[in-house]
């Protein structure tokens, strides 16, 4: 279970912060416009993208070196510091979030939705390598708990910032609460790069 909730709360640290598929997705709550397609389009590409990093990572786990292995980490553990680094940037940078009234066609939202998460090169960054590379050495059981951990937290975020955007709007908008946010997400992420760091340690001592 603890996989579940590691999972959970890993995902959600990489989801929780303003960016252009985020953005979209609150503005459609706003405006009230199929805030449910959205939503689901995004939910579900995250899950399809987090399973496939998994079980890419565990198809190709057989073929891994403690060579191989170091430079995983090593490459996570830059990610992780760089995710920290921008996350601490943001934190000093101003943004708001601007909704238009003007009303979106069906094929026009679908569009959007689906060019704002697959042509996002960080999606990934923070769905396929990341957490598969993160979750490479768990036995096969804990990497689906993994996995859905991480994908009820795309699902629980994005319908909660599609279908509470009109009511939160205050918050959502206040720079103020997202920097509270990233100052939880940078502690948490930054406790995760120490984890990893100490398995670049073991993997040079076993060199």
């Amino acid at each position: 279970m603890s996989f579940l909730f590691l999972g959970f709360f890993t995902g959600l640290s990489l989801i929780l912060a303003i960016g252009a598929q985020n953005i979209f997705v609150i503005e459609q709550g706003l405006k009230k416009q199929y805030i449910f397609l959205v939503c689901l389009i995004c939910s579900i590409s995250d899950l399809i993208l987090i399973f496939l990093g998994i079980f890419l990572f565990e198809y190709f786990k057989n073929y891994f070196t403690n060579n191989i292995e170091l430079i995983l980490n090593i490459l996570l553990f830059i990610f992780l510091i760089f995710f920290v680094h921008s996350k601490i940037k943001y934190n000093y940078a101003e943004t708001q979030l601007l909704a238009e009234n003007k009303k979106t066609s069906f094929k026009t939202i679908v569009f959007k939705t689906i060019a704002f998460t697959y042509l996002n090169p960080h999606v990934y960054s923070d769905t396929v390598f990341f957490l598969g590379n993160f979750s490479k050495n768990f036995i096969l059981s804990n990497k689906y708990l993994f996995g859905i951990g991480a994908t009820l937290s795309s699902f629980l975020f994005f319908f909660t910032i599609g279908y509470l955007s009109k009511y939160l709007s205050n918050y959502l908008n206040n720079l103020r609460t997202w920097k509270i946010i990233n100052t939880f997400i940078i502690i948490f992420m930054s406790s995760l790069s120490l984890y990893v760091l100490f398995e670049i340690y073991y993997g040079f001592s076993v060199l």
